[in-house]
């Protein structure tokens, strides 16, 4: 069978859109691999996660104060911000965690070690063990990082899945300024209710010492308080920041301009 002239160019023509529209999804193809493979497989996803977006500090009813070397600024977070020095990191070569003193000394000499006053704190439903009106055996609260309600029960293995976080964490302290401080200072930095949250066991040992730089709390409504609540600290301490640390507090606070700092009341 013979085709026409003219169905011939319509066949070519079509032959040619054919062509085109699947070099077009070949190029897609590969810069879709392209992208992949270069930055899209290093996203950070991160949870959906919703949780509350604050922390108590302080109930004067059975917690007593812990005296920074200076007040917190009070104010907005972002002005705090911008009267801590930037500076680079010390080395950490000499860092040892004796240097804050003993691990949760009653700092506050209200008759409880820091650790059970601020599960005390942060919990609900709580349970003390026998005997005791300190010691916490359980309870349970919507915990801050994860974003998800959980529950603490005190045993050998359980106890870690609820641990007490350094919002500054020591390691960290230690390189920007708490080398510099008296003993009694970095054990009180060790043990202010200011510098410390019940978080989730897992998240806290991702954490580690890291700064805002390198970690924030997966529940996104946190944020802006949990990087309020360092500048509060690191104000209070005399503790300077890096600057990406900085520029990522920055990005934090714009978010929400008017954060107040942290301030025990």
């Amino acid at each position: 069978m013979t085709l026409s002239w003219s169905a011939y160019r319509r066949a070519r023509r079509r032959s040619r859109q054919a062509w085109a529209v699947l070099a077009f999804l070949a190029v897609l193809v590969a810069a879709g691999i392209a992208w992949f493979f270069t930055a899209g497989q290093f996203l950070a996803v991160e949870p959906a996660v919703s949780g509350p977006n604050e922390v108590p500090v302080f109930d004067a009813t059975w917690m007593k104060p812990v005296v920074p070397p200076r007040p917190v600024p009070e104010g907005t977070a972002i002005s705090a911000l911008d009267s801590l020095p930037v500076k680079g990191r010390a080395p950490k070569n000499d860092y040892d965690r004796s240097a804050f003193g003993q691990a949760w000394f009653d700092a506050d000499r209200n008759g409880c070690d820091t650790r059970n006053d601020i599960l005390r704190r942060d919990l609900s439903d709580v349970a003390y063990s026998t005997g005791s009106r300190c010691k916490v055996s359980s309870g349970t609260f919507h915990e801050p990082y994860a974003g998800r309600v959980t529950t603490f029960t005190r045993g050998a293995d359980s106890s870690k899945a609820v641990q007490i976080d350094h919002v500054v964490a020591l390691g960290d302290a230690w390189q920007k300024g708490a080398a510099e401080l008296t003993p009694k200072q970095r054990q009180n930095l060790a043990n202010d209710p200011l510098n410390l949250i019940a978080a989730d066991g897992p998240a806290n040992q991702e954490k580690s010492a890291s700064d805002a730089a390198s970690w924030l709390p997966g529940n996104k409504a946190l944020r802006c308080h949990y990087v309020a609540r360092q500048i509060s600290v690191k104000a209070a301490y005399g503790l300077w920041v890096t600057q990406a640390e900085r520029d990522a507090m920055g990005r934090v606070l714009s978010s929400c301009p008017g954060q107040r700092t942290i301030v025990a009341r």
